[in-house]
């Protein structure tokens, strides 16, 4: 199997050989840039699994390009902020970053937060989100499982989303994982602290909103009114629930269970 591939987009020169040097040390291939210019032509051109990408970059905002990153791309981004960005970091999750590394960092953290997004993402290379017409629609694999829900259709084996039309609804890692999470627990009320856990969430306290952010985010993806959700409702004081039906097909198996 091929090493995955990281790409590291940070100005700071220390900076970007130290985390080039700590990761392939770790076995990653590692590409690295200085100019956030070239990191479209970058992704469009090789197979990356994962991004950090510094906020504070001296020829782009950091946030601007993560937003023309996720535009193309469903490939993972870790933000790299300073100590005190809050607004930053919750900006980071809101245009499609799926976690945030503060300077200054230990490299352990830097290890433990590549290992846990490539974890929930499946080491998904990046791919072109720009259809081409006349594309033929994506088809469920045999092997594959795939949940129907408020008239989306999930499929984890592919990490996709079909949305109420038949069309591909691009979602980063981090959305997928929470709302496989909710799938596999529909009726379920699940706590903030419960998700965390269950999506891999580190060094989390109850004053972090990552977890609103993220079920903010997801709302404006999957439901008809984000400001009156149906699909994932809040219960005040302890967490959220998928309060939808779901329906699970095994596309091997013509019968249908109701969950």
């Amino acid at each position: 199997m091929a090493n995955q591939t990281l790409l590291i987009v940070e100005d700071d020169p220390k900076i970007r050989t130290l985390l080039v040097n700590v990761l392939e040390g770790e076995g990653y291939d590692v590409v690295q840039s200085d100019d956030g210019e070239e990191v479209l032509d970058l992704i469009a051109k090789q197979a990356i699994d994962l991004i950090t990408l510094d906020i504070h970059l001296g020829s782009r905002n950091g946030l601007e390009l993560a937003r023309e990153i996720r535009s193309v791309s469903t490939v993972p981004i870790i933000m790299v902020t300073g100590q005190d960005d809050v607004i930053d970091r919750v900006v980071g999750l809101e245009v499609g970053a799926d976690d945030y590394i503060a300077k200054p960092f230990h490299v352990r953290e830097v290890i433990a937060r590549v290992r846990s997004v490539l974890r929930r993402s499946g080491g998904r290379e990046a791919e072109n989100v720009n259809a081409v017409p006349g594309d033929s629609p994506k088809q469920v694999a045999p092997e594959s499982k795939a949940f129907h829900f408020d008239g989306l259709t999930a499929i984890p084996d592919r990490m996709e989303l079909l949305d109420r039309l038949g069309e591909d609804c691009k979602l980063t890692s981090g959305d997928f994982k929470l709302l496989t999470v909710f799938l596999d627990r529909p009726k379920h009320v699940l706590s903030r602290d419960r998700l965390m856990d269950l999506t891999g969430g580190l060094e989390w306290s109850p004053l972090d909103r990552t977890i609103d952010n993220q079920v903010a985010r997801l709302r404006k993806k999957i439901e008809r009114d984000p400001s009156e959700p149906k699909i994932i409702k809040t219960v005040r004081g302890v967490g959220y629930t998928l309060a939808c039906d779901v329906q699970i097909v095994y596309p091997s198996d013509p019968r249908v269970k109701s969950v």
